[in-house]
């Protein structure tokens, strides 16, 4: 019995010793992942244009909207919503038809996310918001800077692509675009079930006809932009240079060995280098104008 009793304070004590370094770790045994785009303690709803958007908010300061890209949702944005909440105001929202918003009865073009993103932005009431956006995001952010400049204050455009042929994305990127298009055409025809074939439909179909910005178009933003991508990306690197050189008040960024998804892969990187342009006053315009 006394073996046994010896034992017993031996293992309790062991037990208190892993549960004080476990403590001072700094991990809570309650602590659990926040489900970010499916947060029933934030998650709301709001009716832009006739269309039910699914959105999130988390902390406080500065407005910061994040746009995500088009085959993803909040959810996407998980790594950002982590690092940039300690010191913004995020605003995260579902693009129609993606994550929990309706897609709506219309067909899908980046001019009607555009709208969408700036009527949320005035149904939210806030004057002066940080634009960051990946992919089809970043499309979004730059008709944002386009055609509704009012109420953005900077714009962050990842991976975006300012035509949809090969003049700005490689070849294969196209190829796949228009295949998933004729195979979501297929099984609508032969009203196959098993995925939702017409939201595959109108992603594609919008990624293979759009968007058409221009020059002339990329010249009428006014406010800061940092051009993103990566030596690895979907987009050919001439064509991101392109969309800088065009922009007044731009920066580059061209990441070294990340891909497309650097967001999620490389979050660290990612947020650092959008965290110092949204930081500090804009810097580039010195010698660039000058002749």
């Amino acid at each position: 019995m006394h073996k046994k009793n010896k034992i017993m304070k031996k293992l309790i004590r062991q037990i208190i010793i892993c549960t004080i370094l476990f403590c001072a770790s700094g991990i809570s045994f309650s602590q659990t992942p926040i489900p970010y785009g499916d947060n029933k303690e934030v998650g709301k709803y709001i009716s832009i244009n006739g269309v039910q958007h699914y959105y999130e908010i988390y902390g406080n300061g500065a407005p910061l909207l994040l746009i995500h890209g088009n085959g993803t949702g909040i959810k996407g944005w998980a790594a950002q919503i982590e690092f940039f909440r300690k010191k913004y105001k995020v605003y995260t929202i579902d693009c129609r038809g993606r994550g929990k918003s309706e897609l709506g009865k219309d067909t899908l073009t980046y001019m009607q996310q555009a709208n969408d993103m700036a009527t949320f932005i005035q149904l939210m009431k806030i004057d002066s918001v940080y634009v960051v956006g990946k992919s089809d995001g970043g499309i979004i952010g730059i008709l944002l800077g386009v055609y509704f400049p009012q109420n953005i204050k900077k714009i962050v455009a990842f991976g975006a692509n300012m035509q949809p042929d090969s003049t700005a994305l490689y070849p294969q990127c196209v190829t796949d675009t228009k295949e998933e298009r004729r195979n979501a055409d297929k099984m609508l025809a032969a009203k196959d079930t098993t995925q939702n074939w017409h939201l595959i439909l109108q992603k594609n179909r919008m990624m293979e006809f759009q968007p058409h910005i221009t020059a002339a178009d990329l010249h009428k933003i006014k406010v800061p932009v940092l051009v993103m991508s990566c030596d690895r990306d979907l987009i050919k690197e001439e064509h991101t240079f392109f969309i800088y050189k065009n922009i007044p008040l731009a920066n580059l960024a061209i990441l070294s060995g990340e891909s497309h998804h650097v967001a999620k892969q490389n979050p660290d990187l990612f947020n650092a280098t959008v965290g110092k342009f949204l930081k500090e006053n804009f810097k580039g315009n010195e010698f660039r104008y000058k002749q």
